[in-house]
């Protein structure tokens, strides 16, 4: 069944184009993780905040993606990391037009 996976913890910058710019060889390396299908990535400046909202084959697949983003996170000193994985109702989210 496919999972959403979704994580936010607190950033201080760099944002917006500077952020994708930064960020550009994490988000190439992404689309190798394991059931990995697409991610929207999330930043609020205003409340130092940044995150993302990712899409798996199954609920192992996130499990362990979670695990390695969460250790990579915490390697470079962010604490406060929250994820929540979702299971993906496909019949509700085709209606809505979700990208499945």
């Amino acid at each position: 069944m496919k999972t959403i996976l979704q994580v936010d913890f607190p950033f201080s910058g760099p944002f917006d184009q500077e952020m994708a710019q930064a960020m550009a060889g994490l988000a190439h390396s992404i689309n190798e993780e394991p059931g990995f299908i697409w991610k929207i990535w999330t930043e609020n400046a205003a409340q130092e905040q940044a995150g993302g909202v990712y899409l798996f084959e199954n609920e192992v697949s996130a499990q362990q993606y979670l695990k390695k983003h969460t250790a990579r996170l915490e390697e470079a000193g962010v604490t406060g990391i929250r994820g929540r994985i979702f299971a993906v109702n496909e019949a509700l989210s085709a209606v809505n037009k979700a990208p499945l």
